[in-house]
């Protein structure tokens, strides 16, 4: 196992049972970009064979998974992603007073130490435990390695409850929210700029979308005590082909985040009716996922954290819990806000305070 940074290789074994602060810096340390998880994810199962006896092993692509058969009435599932998105300078870790900093301490490095030390702590929790560490969560869904999962090995995703390590700031997160992405397109005519009369600016044609998007009123939901807020921008524009030539084209780049009261066709609907007189072809989008606070394991789960749930403000793969009929909340010790930037950090004491309570959960149940 290796330790890149530049030219230098240096070998790397995790500690499982050290503190999950240094466990942190350690993962970080072993870049693990979208699709390039390798050395990460063997280094993770190699860790957990020889500190986790009491665990079933399975090894899928990148993903690694792990599991109790301890034959507990009831089964809970830990899962976070191995991948972070490219690195931006932010490597090696380094630590500055209660702030540990570098890529994917925070997004969501931090919640798989926490994971993998329970997992190697905690022998013989009062729930069976299942643990997945997947690849491929930043990029596109298809590479997905929990999706992959759900086709090959869906047995291996069967709980009562799944506590997904994202980044909520030692908040619990409940469901999350839908998102759709677009293209709304407006044509002209070219002519040269000298006698623009001549043509149909396609880039001031698109004013109307622009201005349509600027006045657009959002909902805020209630559901379950959680407030979604919902949005519609632009998040892109192009448009123009010469400095003197009035374009014939321009396409304006949507993203629809939405409350999980919608289901994906109602979500497209409502940008359609938005955007009604115009040409609109969506590129991608994913359900939300309702909160779920109902079910008994995720009741039980919030009273033994003590925590009030919130609303999850973006998308995250307990969506992917919650296609399955799976109760699934967020619950994780990094910054959502600070994910995916070049100073991106974790506070140290949220992942020692996310980790004991999680302990207390996985040992004493709702006892």
């Amino acid at each position: 196992m290796v330790r890149l940074f530049g030219d230098t290789v240096t070998p790397v074994d995790l500690d499982l049972v050290a503190d999950p602060v240094e466990l942190t810096a350690a993962l970080v340390d072993v870049p693990s970009v979208s699709g390039q998880e390798a050395a990460l994810a063997d280094a993770v199962q190699r860790a957990l064979a020889a500190q986790a006896p009491h665990l079933r092993l399975l090894r899928s692509g990148n993903t690694v998974l792990a599991r109790t058969e301890l034959g507990r009435p009831q089964r809970v599932l830990l899962a976070g992603h191995l991948d972070t998105v490219p690195l931006a300078g932010n490597l090696p870790s380094r630590r500055c007073g209660e702030l540990l900093y570098g890529c994917g301490t925070s997004d969501m490095k931090s919640g798989d130490a926490m994971i993998l030390h329970l997992a190697a702590t905690v022998p013989e929790p009062v729930y069976d435990l299942t643990v997945v560490l997947y690849d491929c969560e930043e990029i596109e869904a298809a590479r997905n390695g929990l999706g992959r999962i759900e086709r090959e090995h869906p047995e291996w995703l069967a709980a009562q409850l799944a506590i997904l390590a994202e980044p909520t700031s030692g908040l619990v997160e409940a469901g999350c929210q839908g998102t759709l992405r677009g293209t709304v397109r407006t044509a002209g005519r070219r002519a040269h700029s000298a006698r623009s009369w001549l043509g149909d600016n396609a880039i001031h044609a698109a004013g109307p979308v622009l201005a349509r998007l600027a006045s657009y009123q959002p909902r805020s939901v209630e559901i379950d005590g959680c407030t979604y807020r919902e949005g519609l921008q632009a998040v892109g524009i192009s448009g123009g082909v010469a400095n003197n030539v009035v374009p014939d084209a321009c396409e304006v780049r949507v993203n629809f985040r939405f409350a999980p009261d919608r289901s994906l066709p109602q979500a497209y609907q409502h940008v359609r009716e938005v955007f009604c007189e115009f040409e609109l072809q969506f590129t991608d989008g994913a359900c939300g996922a309702l909160p779920g606070l109902d079910a008994p394991a995720a009741r039980e789960f919030l009273a033994t954290i003590g925590l009030a749930p919130v609303a999850k403000y973006g998308w995250t793969d307990v969506s992917r819990f919650a296609a399955l009929g799976i109760p699934a909340l967020n619950y994780g010790p990094g910054d959502p806000n600070l994910a995916h930037t070049r100073d991106e950090h974790v506070r140290i004491p949220h992942i020692t305070a996310c980790t004991e309570s999680l302990r207390r959960y996985l040992t004493m149940g709702g006892h």
